[in-house]
């Protein structure tokens, strides 16, 4: 087994850890869980440093437990919330946790000896009644106890329901379960979890006379002061619908240097050695970008596939690097539109296409592309204009065969002036 503690760590994921904790990982394999909010039918980005920080425990030799939380997602946690979220149904929050269970799949190993395992805390509180709760629960835990957490003074201000309040009681109750049916030692979350999480260990000393221990990890900041997992469009999300493998790699390959280094601590499987080699090899050659790139490369192949990435790798080329017609022919519709998010586009029916008088009308009279047919005929004779990455004359006629997906064009003056004919 190795150090869970150590492994952490070196990858600078430790915030807050109770006494004790490492010499109780050392006796053995222990088992510890992290909840997942179940309010969306995809984890995102922001989610990924409790997915490592699971995968490295179960790489420990460990026993990882992923909580989806039916029941709290019913309840809403006000931890780093400056409002009241919206309460699911339970079709939905089923839904929900399948969707979010294929994703941790990716990451987790369902069988062997150390098994990860995911379990829903709706399965325990449907069974519990409100006046059992409070009888049998809720008198272990003071109210004073439960004011002087950060999450609850932060909200007195703007208001707090009973409902949110109640839910560091109801997280706690998880912890008190899962050690008493599962033998769970540990709770790991992010460090705005510590309150809920400390309630959780309360409880099994208060309730069930137990040892339960507690870590947390650091909230990633960027150096630009934006927010980690976010880009212009919202959440980077793992489902592939709501964010392209494309967009996905994009955003690590677009991470800031002075991000990257502690990123690729965090979400990569390499080794000390192997990082620290990387970072180095960085360092020496910076506009190569060793870091993103590697890092691009782990990750969106394990969220997606060895396919996607090299979809995406692909994708990247055509508009950064050397691409030929084939590979811009290989994108589908979705990934073609976003590789060209932002670039002027015109619809033309295909008979109009078919009947154009060459390059120089589609480059102005169908397009606007070009201002005149002079300074098509100058462009053409710089041999400056690509259809589809392959450079035309004026001699260039219209062949469906080549349209993208059926339907696109790609006309490009220069190295990065495009334009998109839509051939309807």
């Amino acid at each position: 087994m190795k150090n869970f503690i150590e492994e952490l760590q070196w990858r600078g994921m430790i915030h807050d850890m109770m006494p004790g904790t490492e010499e109780e990982l050392l006796k053995g394999m222990t088992s510890a869980y992290i909840g997942f909010d179940p309010t969306a039918d995809s984890l995102h980005v922001g989610n990924l440093v409790q997915i490592m920080t699971l995968r490295h425990f179960q790489r420990c030799g460990h026993k990882p437990i992923a909580l989806v939380g039916g029941a709290t997602g019913m309840v809403g946690d006000p931890s780093g919330k400056s409002q009241e979220r919206n309460l699911l149904d339970e079709e939905t929050l089923q839904h929900n946790q399948s969707c979010v269970k294929a994703q941790l799949e990716k990451f987790l190993d369902f069988e062997g000896e150390n098994a990860a395992e995911m379990v829903n805390n709706y399965d325990w509180f449907k069974e519990i009644s409100f006046l059992e709760f409070i009888r049998d629960v809720g008198k272990h835990i003071t109210i004073n106890y439960m004011m002087s957490k950060d999450s609850v003074q932060k909200r007195l201000e703007t208001g707090l329901s009973f409902t949110e309040f109640s839910y560091q009681l109801v997280q706690g109750y998880d912890f008190y379960w899962l050690w008493k049916n599962k033998n769970v030692k540990l709770q790991l979350g992010g460090s705005d979890q510590w309150g809920n999480i400390v309630t959780g260990t309360e409880l099994v000393r208060r309730k069930g006379g137990g040892t339960a221990y507690a870590i947390t990890t650091p909230l990633i900041t960027k150096a630009d002061g934006t927010k980690f997992g976010k880009s212009e469009g919202g959440n980077i999300w793992l489902d592939a619908e709501k964010t392209s493998p494309y967009k996905f790699y994009q955003y690590w390959i677009n991470a800031s240097d002075a991000d990257v280094e502690n990123f690729i601590r965090i979400f990569s499987e390499r080794s000390q050695q192997e990082i620290e080699a990387l970072i180095e090899a960085h360092k020496q050659a910076p506009h190569e970008r060793a870091l993103q790139i590697a890092l691009a490369e782990e990750i969106t192949e394990r969220v997606h596939s060895k396919e996607e990435l090299e979809n995406a790798k692909k994708a990247s080329s055509i508009l950064f690097g050397k691409s030929t017609k084939d590979d811009l022919k290989s994108l589908n519709e979705k990934t073609f539109l976003q590789v060209f998010e932002g670039v002027g586009q015109a619809e033309v029916d295909k008979a109009d296409v078919e009947n154009a008088a060459g390059i120089i009308d589609l480059l102005v009279t169908h397009t606007g592309f070009l201002k005149s047919n002079g300074e098509a005929r100058r462009a053409l004779k710089e041999n400056s204009i690509s259809v589809n990455k392959e450079k035309v004359t004026e001699d260039y006629s219209f062949n469906a065969e080549e349209l993208i997906s059926g339907a696109y064009l790609l006309l490009q003056r220069g190295k990065k002036n495009y334009f998109i004919l839509k051939v309807k």
